[in-house]
C-alpha cells in the first residue's frame, strides 16, 4: 500500500501572532509580503498530524510505503523531519509559491502522485494554519478522481480495500467507511505527533528529496496561471476600549454593571 501525505511550509503562526500582539507585524513596499525575515519556517502543524496518522497505521501492522511531498521553493527542511518521522521518500514539486494559486498546486500535486506511481490513500492536513482555506484536498479529489473524507481524527484499515475514518463535527463525532484509493484531511484533534529520536534524525540527513519540476509533471505553465491573484495583505488595527466601573462592595458594581448596560441598550 502506498501513502502520499502532501506538506506545507508555512511560517510559525506563534512567532506571527507574538509579532501582531507587540503591533511590530508589518507588510512590505509590495503591500502583499510581510517584512519580518527572522520568523522561522516549519511544517503546517495539521500535516505533520497527517504524517502522525499514517505512521498510526503502520504501527497497527499495515504494510505500507509513506512518501511526503511537498511543493515550494525550498522546503528542504519539513522534508527532513518527515524523513526523521519515517518517511520511505520525500519528494519536492519545485514553484514559487507566490506565483501560483491554490488550483496550480493541487495540479501540481496530483500530477507527483500520478507519476510517482500513484497512491492509495492520500493524507493532508485540514487546513493550513497560514491561509486557512483547506480547499487543496477537495481539488486533489477532483483531479484524481478519489473521494475526499474531512477533519478526520481517527483512521483504522477496513480490510483490504477500505479505511474507516472517525470525523470531527459539531454534533459530535461520525464513524465513515470509504474505499480507497481515497483523500483524508486530518485534523488536530488527532493529538500529538510523536518527535523523532535522535538517531532518525541524524539517518534522515541522508535521504535527499527527489525534486521534480512542473515541465517534468507534464503541467505547462498556462495551465498553472492562476485564477486567484493576491492583490493586499493587510494587519488589521485592532482598538481595544476598556472601563473600570467604580464600587465599594460587590452589590454596588453589580448596579454599577447593570445600570450602564441598560443606558447602552444591551438590557431593557
Amino acid at each position: 500500500m502506498r501513502i502520499v501525505v502532501c506538506a506545507k511550509e508555512v511560517l510559525d503562526p506563534d512567532a506571527v501572532n507574538n509579532y501582531a500582539l507587540a503591533g511590530g507585524l508589518t507588510i512590505g513596499a509590495d503591500g502583499k509580503t510581510l517584512t519580518q525575515s527572522a520568523i522561522p519556517r516549519l511544517m503546517n502543524a495539521y500535516d505533520e498530524q497527517a504524517i502522525e496518522a499514517a505512521l498510526r497505521l503502520r504501527d497497527k501492522g499495515l504494510s505500507c510505503k509513506l512518501a511526503v511531498v511537498s511543493a515550494g521553493s525550498d522546503p528542504a527542511s519539513i522534508l527532513r523531519q518527515a524523513a526523521a518521522l519515517g518517511a520511505d521518500e520525500t519528494a519536492h514539486v519545485q514553484v514559487d509559491p507566490a506565483a501560483v494559486d491554490l488550483v496550480a498546486i493541487a495540479k501540481l500535486l496530483a500530477a507527483y502522485v500520478t507519476k510517482s506511481g500513484g497512491a492509495d490513500l492520500v493524507l493532508c492536513g485540514r487546513q493550513a494554519s497560514d491561509d486557512d482555506q483547506g480547499v487543496v484536498p477537495a481539488l486533489l479529489g477532483e483531479l484524481l478522481g478519489m473521494p475526499v473524507v474531512t477533519v478526520a481524527r481517527a483512521m483504522a484499515m477496513a480490510g483490504d480495500a477500505a479505511i474507516q475514518v472517525t470525523r470531527v463535527t459539531p454534533d459530535g463525532d461520525e464513524v465513515v467507511e470509504v474505499a480507497l484509493p481515497c483523500i483524508v484531511t486530518i485534523s488536530n484533534e488527532l493529538g500529538t505527533p510523536r518527535y523523532p529520536t535522535t538517531a532518525q534524525t541524524i539517518k534522515a540527513r541522508k535521504m535527499k528529496p527527489t525534486a521534480f519540476t512542473a515541465e517534468a509533471l507534464g503541467l505547462s505553465a498556462a495551465e498553472l496561471a492562476p485564477r486567484v491573484v493576491m492583490t493586499k495583505q493587510f494587519v488589521p488595527t485592532v482598538q481595544g476600549q476598556c472601563e473600570f466601573l467604580a464600587g465599594g462592595s460587590p452589590a454596588e458594581l453589580a448596579k454599577a454593571l447593570l445600570d450602564r448596560l441598560r443606558a447602552d441598550g444591551a438590557l431593557a
